[in-house]
């Protein structure tokens, strides 16, 4: 009889957590494009990746690359875009796995975000890059194929390691019907949303928004949206890059943005970056890992100046 019991209020408890993440899925609604501009679909391994681009096409281009948290999207541009697609041809990718993208229950991968990288970079003639945090490596890698030419860089506090050191358990975990879903739901809470960004991602948590974590929040919720994030969480998302000997190799111009209240990325890694591969860096001041939502009046003059 306790056995009996113990398998039904197993079964209700799984029941109620499913009920409650199907209920959560139905309230958040479709997403809309997070930046002004032409929508547009990029068709690539079978998924629809989406883009938004502004700007005159024959103006040089700019390709603007995300960085990857739980509520990742190419919104993370948002204070920069449309005034950055005065002087150029700007597009904006949300990464496979984010934002209007297909999200697939893929094993996330570097490998598979250096080639979406690679082959959306090539559609273009000599883009310059501005890509943030781990995907800044990505887009580093990507770099070093043939039929990618960089014309310049500007990566906002770069990085090769986004989570710990790789732990099985914990993707799948997040990956886990039911379970996987309740337990990302917590991650990407409104609360954990306003945790994260007050502690590590703005400086000014006030700069962040209340409109802008409600659609981080609502982003965080689509369907198949722990799937990408389960591999970064866990440290699938890593890479083993040398960024020093990589932009070294390459010789492209490259300009380093850093938050000097960055914890996550410090800014000691950037002046160590800075001095072995020479590049200039730009450090502002009371910012953390988003100088370009901060402060976006400054770090437009400061992507014009690398551009230029």
């Amino acid at each position: 009889m306790k056995l009996r019991r113990a398998i039904g209020l197993a079964a209700a408890g799984v029941g109620l957590t499913a009920a409650t993440n199907a209920a959560l899925s139905k309230r958040v609604g479709p997403l809309e494009p997070p930046l002004s501009g032409a929508h547009g679909t990029y068709r690539w391994r079978g998924m629809d990746v989406s883009y938004v681009e502004a700007g005159n096409e024959d103006d040089p281009t700019l390709v603007f690359l995300h960085g990857i948290n739980a509520a990742g999207s190419s919104g993370e541009f948002r204070e920069v875009f449309s005034t950055l697609a005065e002087d150029y041809h700007v597009v904006a990718p949300d990464l496979p796995g984010f934002g209007l993208s297909d999200r697939p229950a893929l094993y996330y991968s570097p490998a598979l975000y250096e080639d979406f990288v690679g082959d959306f970079l090539a559609e273009y003639d000599d883009p310059a890059v501005l890509a943030s945090s781990l995907t800044a490596a990505y887009a580093v890698t990507a770099a070093e194929r043939d039929d990618v030419s960089v014309s310049r860089f500007v990566l906002v506090c770069p990085t090769p390691r986004g989570g710990p050191d790789p732990k099985e358990w914990l993707r799948e975990l997040v990956r886990a019907p039911v379970v996987g879903e309740a337990l990302f739901n917590v991650v990407a809470s409104r609360p954990s949303i306003r945790y994260f960004n007050a502690d590590h991602g703005y400086y000014d948590p006030e700069k962040a928004g209340e409109e802008w974590q409600e659609y981080e929040w609502r982003t965080a919720h689509q369907e198949g949206a722990r799937f990408a994030p389960a591999s970064f969480i866990s440290g699938y998302l890593n890479t083993d890059i040398d960024l020093a000997e990589a932009l070294s190799a390459l010789d492209v111009p490259t300009t380093l943005v850093w938050g000097r209240e960055s914890d996550i990325t410090p800014l000691k890694r950037g002046r160590d970056l800075a001095d072995a591969a020479d590049c200039r860096l730009v450090v502002f001041d009371d910012a953390m890992l988003l100088p370009h939502v901060e402060f976006p009046n400054a770090f437009v003059d400061t992507v014009r100046d690398a551009l230029d």
